[in-house]
Parts: C-alpha cells; structure tokens; sequence
C-alpha cells in the first residue's frame, strides 16, 4: 500500500511539480544569454603562472554520480534538485577523461592513479610505474619507475600535502609517491616471500622514505606503519586494527627521525590532538587514524561538519575519497552523501583562494556501473521509487540502480519487491542485474573541472594522463618550462593536496 501511494502521489503532483518561472519561455531566454555572456569572458584567457595547484580527486565519481549528486545536494537544501548546482558545475573549463589501463577497457584505481599523477598510463593494479611492469611481478620494477606532479613540485622547492579519506597507503593517493607491482602491497606482511627477496619495497615503507618532506600526509592505514600484532593506541583489544609489519619497524618514529633538525613534526592520531594543533607553528603533519569500512555517519552529516569545515581546510584544501567505497557496496546513498562532502570542500577552497594564481582541478579516476532513471518527474527523491511498475513482474523499483553488485536479490523466485524493504535506509543496497559481492567500475569517460591559470588546458577529450602534465605547465614545474621566466616564477609555496575530505572529518 505504501508504494502504491507513493507512485500515485508522484502521478498526481507531476503537474505541480514545475516551477511557475519555468513556464514563462524568457526565463530559459534570459538563463541562456546569461550563459552566453560569461562564455564570451572566456575568451580573456588566464595564462599567469599558478602559484597554487590544487587536484581534487573523487574516487569512483562518474559523470552519472555528479547528476545524482546534483540532485541530492539540491534536495538537501530543501529544492527540487535539478535546478541546483554543484561547486564544481561553476568551474568555467570542462573536459573529458579517457580512464582505461594499458591493459583494461574498464580500469583499475591503481593504473588510473599513476595516470592522473605521474602522466604516465599503466596497467591495472600497478603504482607509479610504466607498463613495462607486470602486476604481482618485483623483478620487472627496477628502471621501471615513474614520478608524479608531487615529486615535480618538490623539486621545484615547493610544499606538498597528501590528504586522504582512505588509507594513504590505497591505491588512490599512494600513486603520488611509490612505486610498486602490486598496490595491495599496503606493509612487508602483505608481500609474498619473492617480492621481499627481490627487494621491493612495501608501500608505508616507501611513504616514509621515498619522499621524506612531504609537509602534510593525512590518512588511515596506522596498522600498517607498526610492528605486527603490536596493539593500537586507539583500539588496543581489537585483532583487526594490530600492527601487521614483519620488519619491526615503527615508521612514525622513522617519519619523525628523518626531518630536519629544528623542524617540527607533529604526529596525530585522534580528533582532540588535531584540534590543540597551532598549524602555523607545524613544519611537517603526519595524520593516521584506523581505517573504517563504516565511516560515513549520516546522523552528523549536518550539524557536525559544516561547522568544523574551516579549521583545516584553510590550509589544506582537499576533497573526498570514499564514493568508490559506497558505490562498490551498493549503497548510493553513502557514496552520493560523500560526493556532496567533496564539493563542499571544493567550494570552501574556492572561496580560499584566487583564480588568479591557483589552479583548481576536480576528476575522478574512473566511474562505477550507477545509473538513475525510471522517468521519474522533477523533484523526485533521488533515493526514491520510479512512478511506474515493471511491466514485466509488476513491482515497483528506485530509480537508482546498479549494473552489477550485492544488491541483486531474489525472493520466491522472483526479484525482490522494493516496497517491502526501506530503500531510504543509508545501508540499503540498490538492486542491480548481475549478482557481485562488490560491484565494479565503470569504463566511461569521466568529467575533468578546472579554473585558475592555464584552466583553459583542460578542454575536450584527453587521455587521463594529460592532466598532471597541463597542471605542471601552468605552475611552471616539471620538465615542461621553455614557456617559463625568471620573473614570473611563483615565490610561495605550492599545495597539492587532494583525496581530503578526511578534513571534514577530523577537524
């Protein structure tokens, strides 16, 4: 009865449901000149040097994740939705993103990651390297390896920042500073016997050592960093958060050990030490907190962050890491809630900072197999029913679905009736065709957003690994500097971080 209901109202109301405005045809008249004439500013190129970069990075954020997003975000503010923007829809550039590995139609986030920031395309599940490496293989790593726009920007004398939601160690950021044949290579416990032989390295070693001055790295991961079955600070009676490390070696107080003398570096573990932190007196960060599968809180998704947003991000703009978690689970409904948490970074950082020396770019590494749909009318709840029954099993169905993933149930032998669940429930796994325990990525193209200097790059359909490339010309780093001057080198410090809506979280 209730579905019936609420198909029915959605039949009823659809007439009601477009704005009085919007019927009157000089509104869209008005909307599109309007559009016409910031596009003709366009032509008015910014080609200063950006003294700032700043690379957002949804992981798992498709272009169908975006319009949802869109939506929620709109209806979070009381709207109809689709009428809303997202801080990223006002960047004035917009490309799109090839994402495939060198060996995957449908990519990986490894081989996505080392494209996006070492320039370079690899194969599926490989960091930091070229794809001359075969996954698994540490043999064919050496003379292999690959820099990124981190790297660059350090040997430019610049501070860097790494901020993420997901272990530092993931794949995601940790293609910014190592190199390895296999990015489940998270500590030495985590290799088979021949990689260690071979001398490869293990990820957390390689965040310690393979770039000692990083200024900020924010994270999860801990257990990684410490001896095995060493107990956790924070959760001292729980197996799962124990060190896991063969070496015995406790990297924090490595990371500690190798700075500067006359530097300092802060190591925090929890909400409170962060918050006593005077950052303009910190030198170098190291943030690890345990990482959890259930993070996303949506009882505090209002009154919590909004509040807390600005204590860090001031410093340390970033964005979100954990829509690919969501997505892979089924649950829209946390992935879409964390895509929102990233465009509020995006537009905290937008008001930080000037077009005029920095350059922001928001992607994604690759898009996952979400779709909406259903003809649903204006306003729908995006986590809601279709205004229609199957015409083949009569039952009703969201407008959200997947692909494939572990939301495909049968009951009776037939496709589970919606209705008889709570599909509005942040848990709810959305129903997809194919049965997975974990859903999978998308091979479609993905949005790339940007606005500062140089913005003007990113414009049509590149390959994923362009866009590191265009980010260091227009900061002057990198190899590519022929277009460079003296004068108009950048003199403060440059800040990349991305994956940070971690800030939201701890601040």
């Amino acid at each position: 009865m209730k579905a019936l209901l609420v198909l029915l109202l959605a039949q009823l109301c659809s007439a009601s449901l477009v704005p009085e405005r919007e019927k009157d045809p000089e509104y869209w008249r008005r909307q599109a000149q309007e559009t016409l004439r910031n596009a003709l500013r366009l032509q008015r190129l910014n080609q200063n040097v950006a003294k700032n970069l700043i690379l957002f990075l949804g992981d798992g954020m498709g272009v169908s994740t975006v319009t949802a997003a869109r939506i929620l975000k709109g209806q979070l503010q009381h709207g109809q939705g689709e009428e809303s923007l997202l801080e990223m829809d006002k960047f004035p550039f917009v490309a799109l993103a090839k994402t495939y590995n060198t060996n995957a139609q449908v990519p990986d986030s490894a081989g996505t990651a080392t494209a996006y920031l070492c320039g370079v395309k690899a194969n599926e599940g490989t960091l930091g390297v070229s794809a001359g490496v075969t996954r698994d293989r540490c043999n064919t790593t050496k003379g292999q390896e690959v820099t990124s726009i981190l790297r660059w920007a350090k040997d430019a004398g610049k501070a860097v920042g790494i901020v993420t939601t997901t272990r530092v160690t993931h794949a995601t950021p940790s293609a910014a500073y190592a190199h390895s044949a296999n990015r489940d290579w998270y500590s030495d416990g985590e290799m088979p016997p021949d990689a260690l032989e071979g001398g490869c390295k293990d990820i957390a070693r390689q965040l310690v050592e393979n770039i000692p001055d990083i200024e900020v790295i924010m994270g999860g991961g801990r257990k990684y960093m410490y001896p095995k079955n060493l107990s956790d600070v924070e959760y001292p009676h729980e197996e799962k958060h124990r060190g896991t490390r063969l070496d015995r070696r406790n990297l924090v107080q490595a990371w500690q050990e190798a700075k500067p003398p006359g530097k300092v570096a802060e190591y925090v573990w929890h909400r409170p030490g962060l918050l006593a932190l005077n950052l303009s007196r910190v030198d170098f960060l190291l943030v690890k907190f345990p990482f959890h599968s259930g993070m996303w809180n949506p009882a505090g998704q209002e009154e919590g962050r909004a509040g807390i947003t600005p204590c860090l991000l001031s410093n340390l703009p970033g964005s979100g890491g954990r829509i690919d978690h969501g997505h892979h689970e089924g649950k829209a409904k946390q992935a879409l809630h964390e895509a929102v948490e990233l465009d509020r970074a995006i537009g905290l950082a937008t008001r930080l900072t000037s077009t005029q020396d920095t350059l922001s770019v928001v992607t994604a590494d690759h898009s996952h197999v979400f779709t909406f749909g259903g003809y649903t009318p204006r306003g729908n709840p995006i986590f809601g029913l279709a205004p229609m029954q199957s015409d083949v099993d009569r039952k009703p169905f969201t407008s959200i679905l997947y692909g494939n993933g572990p939301g495909y149930k049968i009951v009776a032998g037939e496709r589970e009736n919606v209705s008889a669940v709570d599909f509005a429930h942040a848990d709810y796994q959305a129903q997809s065709a194919v049965p997975l325990r974990q859903e999978t990525h998308g091979g479609e193209d993905v949005a790339v957003f940007a606005r500062g200097p140089m913005a003007h790059l990113l414009h049509g359909v590149h390959e994923q690994n362009y866009i590191p490339h265009a980010m260091a010309y227009a900061a002057c780093i990198g190899s590519n500097r022929g277009h460079c001057n003296a004068g108009a080198r950048p003199a403060t410090p440059l800040l990349l971080p991305f994956l940070g809506l971690l800030l939201l979280l701890l601040c």
